[in-house]
Formats: structure tokens, C-alpha cells, sequence
């Protein structure tokens, strides 16, 4: 258990209120006293030692899962939503979001749930119309896949101790070196499976990287892969076969329904475990650090991709061992947003692109090369973000150029720890580029990259003057 002082004020209301009893009850039951209860319920006592295992014991609860704090995310995802336009320019300042917190935890949690339905009907409802689709309500309004999977990372800040733990016992004491991992996984899957792995020629896995058939016990890689990826893809099945009820409990334990939606997060969590296994925690970590966050360096150094290195760098929010806390970002060449992992405050569209004076658009103009950009929100907050191209494998002279690009950026507090802000002057004013989440959700007005009318807000039509663009006159 943290040292320090405990409150536990919302926790104990809602956990008194969820069996009905009175704080009268609740005492008796503790050998409290009712003043002492209502001093703890609004967090103007903190609880003791004993008294947080008198409860647990008395009411059948991990008293981990009482002490688990989650306000500090709670109040960043609160403060960021009513930093949207839509609720007008007075907002509650810190101590009241903090007092509604404290006192209306379950308010605000619908407050934070109304919010997100909202943003999901407007990007669906968006995507839709660009796609002239017809639907009832229940067809906009229900969460993509992706949207789930997004969502089931935004909670647990992009990190599952229960999967750093498997991958930390993966080898066991057995020491593998580097270039034995490869034949290492192939005799695992056989040994512990009694599967095997066979590298098939393109024609022979058409538009397929990587296929696993049960009934054959076989992984089929395409020779497309790289070292690097055929690493990753038989971690990642090891993960889906060996390791199914860890992913299984993370998903149940989150409320998530719906097979295909189950699926996917199944893939995603897989995709963790891998990165989880061939970039360990603690010396992934401390390498970071030592390197300020040089992904090149990373991805060499650990034998990834260099993608992979940035989806790992989201990960890193271990309590008392945390890296830099990273969103990541991942386009096409028509601005269309293919991933993103969130362990920061911004807002990641999933519909309608990114915003085009995010440079992440001109790293398809200069492959292989990081840019690095300043930016800043219409709500005020600003990021570093570095820009970058990554490939795609190639089947084929029909295939080549099927790059994407990515963007992976921090909160400005923490851009001194990054070895590629560190030629600028993070003081100057004139670094950060004013952008939005994209065009259909940003409230900017006179914005010379304007493609579309905000959904939330009448821009001014004056048919005297001829703006920067036309949507603004």
C-alpha cells in the first residue's frame, strides 16, 4: 500500500449507497462512529490501516481496489471535455471540478459518458453523411470496433500490469540471446503447441501476412516480412494461444460485449503482449530515458520496428517507474486516422482526418525523416510531437509506396526529456503551430486549411468579402 494519507470519500458513499445502508449502518457494522463515517465520506478524515481492512473484511472487497485512485484521470478527462466549445466560455474552474469529483463522482461520470456519446454521434454522424448512408439511431450511435479498442487503452492509461507480468515471465529462467529469438518462439510454439511455423511465398498467402490454421496446427508468415516483424507476429500468436485468459479477464473486466468487438480488442492486447515481450519493461525503460526517447536508437537497440518502438513508448505508465506519457497517432496519405493510442489529455479524432498544418501530412513529402512541431490547441494546451513515415511491407511493384505516417507527441512539460526538442528555445511563443482536432470538430476561425464547416458552431458569411477560404468571409 502508498504511504501517506488515503481518502476515500466517493468510494465509501457509493459503496454504502450500492448495499443501502445508512451511515448509522455503516458504522455499526466498521464499530465506527455515524460523525466519524460522514468525516470520512467527505474526505475530511483519512482512513487508517485498520480501519481500510475492517471495511475490506466486512464488506468482501480488495482493499487495492478501494485505494485504487483514479481521480488524477478522472479530472484530466472532466477538464478536457468542457474545454470543448460547445459548453460555451464560462467552465468551471480546478477546485470546482474537484469538488464535483469529490462529491458527485457518479455525475460527473455521466457528465464524462454523455460527452464521448455526443463526440462518437458527431463523428459517426460525419462519416455517414460522407459516405451517403441511411441508418436509425442505434446503427450512429454504436462504437466501432476501433472506437472500443481505443477506449478499452484511454481507461487503463495504455498500460496492463496483468500483461507486463506475463511477458516478464515469458523466458522463464532461460536466457535467449537476440539473434536466438527467432528460432526460440518457433521451437516454443512447437514444443509447448505442437504448432508449426513455415515461411510461404506471396502467391501462396495472397494479401495476408501472417494466417494460423488450427486445423492444420500451422503459422503460414509471408516472406514479405521483415526480421523484425516475423518476430513480432509469432509473439503475438504465442500471446492470442498461451496467454487467452489473461486477455480474456482484461476484457470481461471491462465491460466489453459484442464478438467482433471482443476480437479486436483481442488482436490489440496480443499486439501489446508482443511488444511487452521483445521490449521488456524496466530495460526498455531506462534506455528511454538514457537515450531521450531516441526511437532509431530504441528500435535498433531492441531489434523493432520503428513504429513499434513508438507504439511501446505509450505504454510506459508502470506506478513508480513511469516514461513519458505519449499519444500516438497513425495516417494515410488521405489524412484518414488508421490508429491511435492516447496515454495524454488531447482529443484523437477517429473520424474525419487529422488537422492539415499538423506536420505529420508533410512527412509524405520527405520519407524517413522525423520533423518535429510545437503545436497548440484551440483549447490553449500544447504538445511536442515528432513526425515521421513509416513503410509498409511490399508484395509487389503494385504494393510499393504504401507508406503511412505517424505522429507521437507529449504534453510541452515534458519535451525537455526528448532528444529531438532539444535545439529550440521552448520558451519562444512563435514554436507552436495553432491546430485542431480536424476541420469538422475545430472552433479556429480565419484558418487559412479550413476543408469543412464546424459541426458545433455557425462560422460568419458576409457575401461582400472573400475570406481565406470559403467558408469564412
Amino acid at each position: 500500500m502508498k504511504s501517506g494519507k488515503t481518502f476515500l470519500g466517493p468510494r465509501l458513499r457509493q459503496l454504502r449507497k450500492t448495499r443501502n445502508l445508512t451511515q448509522a449502518d455503516m458504522a455499526r457494522a466498521l464499530g465506527l462512529s455515524t460523525s466519524y463515517v460522514n468525516l470520512l465520506e467527505n474526505n475530511q478524515r483519512s482512513v487508517s490501516v485498520q480501519v481500510l481492512m475492517r471495511i475490506s473484511e466486512v464488506y468482501g472487497l480488495d482493499w487495492r481496489d478501494l485505494v485504487n485512485d483514479d481521480s488524477t484521470n478522472r479530472l484530466a478527462d472532466l477538464r478536457n471535455v468542457l474545454q470543448d466549445p460547445v459548453f460555451g466560455n464560462v467552465r468551471p474552474d480546478l477546485q470546482e471540478m474537484r469538488a464535483a469529483l469529490d462529491h458527485s463522482p457518479n455525475l460527473v461520470e455521466s457528465i464524462i459518458d454523455l460527452y464521448d456519446s455526443y463526440r462518437l454521434l458527431s463523428e459517426r454522424m460525419m462519416s455517414a453523411r460522407d459516405a451517403g448512408e441511411q441508418g436509425d439511431e442505434a446503427s450512429l450511435i454504436a462504437a466501432t470496433p476501433e472506437t472500443v479498442v481505443h477506449d478499452l487503452f484511454r481507461r487503463n492509461r495504455n498500460h496492463f500490469a496483468a500483461i507486463e507480468s506475463a511477458a516478464e515471465s515469458f523466458y522463464g529462467d532461460e536466457h535467449v540471446a537476440a539473434d536466438e529469438v527467432y528460432s526460440y518462439l518457433k521451437s516454443r510454439l512447437r514444443s509447448r503447441l505442437g504448432i508449426g511455423v513455415r515461411t510461404v511465398a506471396v502467391s501462396d498467402l495472397p494479401g495476408t501476412l501472417r494466417s494460423y490454421d488450427a486445423q492444420s496446427a500451422e503459422v503460414l508468415l509471408s516472406e514479405t516480412l521483415d526480421y523484425p516483424n516475423r518476430l513480432f507476429q509469432l509473439t503475438h500468436m504465442i500471446g492470442l494461444l498461451e496467454f487467452a485468459e489473461t486477455f480474456d479477464a482484461i476484457i470481461s473486466g471491462n465491460g466489453i460485449d459484442g464478438q467482433r468487438e471482443q476480437a479486436r480488442c483481442r488482436v490489440e492486447l496480443a499486439n501489446y503482449f508482443a511488444a511487452a515481450v521483445l521490449m521488456p519493461y524496466d530495460a526498455f525503460v531506462s534506455e528511454a530515458r538514457a537515450s531521450r526517447y531516441d526511437l532509431d536508437h530504441l528500435a535498433a537497440r531492441f531489434g523493432v520496428s520503428f513504429e513499434q518502438a513508438c507504439h511501446r513508448v505509450t505504454t510506459l505508465q508502470r506506478e513508480g517507474n513511469t516514461g513519458v506519457p505519449f499519444f500516438f497517432l497513425r495516417i494515410d496519405k488521405a489524412g484518414n486516422v488508421t490508429k491511435r493510442f492516447n496515454a495524454t489529455t488531447i482529443h484523437l479524432a477517429e473520424y474525419g482526418g487529422a488537422c492539415p498544418r499538423w506536420d505529420i501530412h508533410i512527412s509524405f513529402r520527405m520519407p524517413g525523416r522525423i520533423l518535429p512541431q510545437f503545436v497548440e490547441m484551440p483549447d490553449g494546451t500544447r504538445y511536442f510531437t515528432i513526425n515521421r513515415t513509416v513503410d509498409r511491407p511490399t508484395h509487389g511493384h503494385q504494393s510499393q509506396d504504401h507508406r503511412l505516417a505517424v505522429t507521437l507527441g507529449c504534453s510541452i512539460e515534458y519535451a525537455d526529456q526528448l532528444v529531438y526538442a532539444g535545439q529550440y528555445q521552448l520558451a519562444d511563443p512563435e514554436l507552436f503551430t495553432p491546430i485542431g482536432i480536424n476541420c469538422r470538430l475545430c472552433p479556429r476561425h480565419a484558418c487559412s486549411q479550413r476543408a469543412h464547416q464546424p459541426i458545433h458552431l455557425d462560422l460568419p458569411i458576409n457575401e461582400h468579402r472573400r475570406g481565406q477560404t470559403r467558408f469564412e468571409s
